[in-house]
């Protein structure tokens, strides 16, 4: 089973630059097609990290049939987030993953918006974890989908590991003045939960910061797999279930755990 980071440097507030730009990204992994391989976007890789919700909600649902579209097109699991609004017109940091059918197996909303950077002010977070099949070639694996500062949040993803989850994809857009702190946290949160960890960051700038990319992809036992270095790539591993359910078999600390 392959995952593929798709680390992009994100055109701001144009979806439709932004759709190109994943459909080229996609074209360029060997491979690809009819494979169920994984592919994780960054947080809102449609629009950038922005509040503007006028132009970026996804009102037309374009980014969702490009989410299903590609997802079919190329046979794959598609996990993307965008902005949604919701019936009280505030908008919802929605992850989004569709399957090599194109039809929609979860969707994801973002439960800890990022205060310091006032996205509570304009978007309301979600209140459930959620966990969803990725299949292939004969394998399953449970995952669970996160979004940026979620990160920082370990219950949320012992709350996935008591849904049944081997591995964590994590769409960012976090910026470079705290990239350490996303490398770490990966880190632990893979450590902690004996899981895969797949953390894909955005790259570039946006009209406020500056994006460094460093996606990285993260063993059960706490190896960096492969990590990403600065500017638009794909990075990508292959992901082995047998490991994460051997390393739980051999060292059984999960089965330890008790304040929940």
């Amino acid at each position: 089973m392959r995952a593929h980071l798709i680390q992009m440097d994100l055109a701001w507030e144009d979806r439709a630059e932004n759709h190109r730009r994943l459909g080229s990204l996609l074209a360029g992994i060997p491979d690809l097609k009819g494979s169920g391989d994984l592919v994780v976007l960054p947080e809102m890789f449609d629009t950038g990290f922005s509040f503007r919700l006028e132009r970026t909600a996804d009102t037309d649902g374009a980014t969702l049939g490009v989410i299903r579209e590609q997802a079919a097109l190329w046979g794959i699991t598609l996990q993307g987030s965008r902005t949604v609004l919701g019936a009280d017109g505030r908008g919802r940091n929605r992850a989004t993953i569709a399957g090599p059918d194109g039809s929609v197996l979860a969707e994801y909303d973002k439960v800890h918006p990022f205060t310091f950077g006032r996205e509570c002010e304009f978007f309301t977070g979600g209140d459930r974890v959620e966990v969803y099949p990725w299949r292939c070639g004969g394998e399953e694996l449970k995952v669970c989908p996160a979004i940026c500062y979620d990160l920082r949040f370990p219950e949320l993803f012992r709350r996935g590991l008591t849904l049944g989850a081997e591995v964590f994809a994590v769409g960012a857009n976090w910026p470079l003045p705290r990239k350490a702190h996303r490398r770490v946290l990966s880190i632990a949160r893979a450590i902690e939960n004996q899981a895969y960890m797949l953390s894909v960051n955005r790259a570039g700038r946006d009209p406020h910061l500056v994006y460094e990319g460093d996606s990285l992809a993260v063993s059960p036992t706490g190896e960096v797999l492969a990590e990403s270095g600065a500017g638009e790539q794909v990075l990508s591993v292959q992901v082995d279930p047998s490991v994460v359910r051997s390393w739980r078999a051999t060292f059984p600390a999960w089965k330890d755990r008790r304040l929940e």
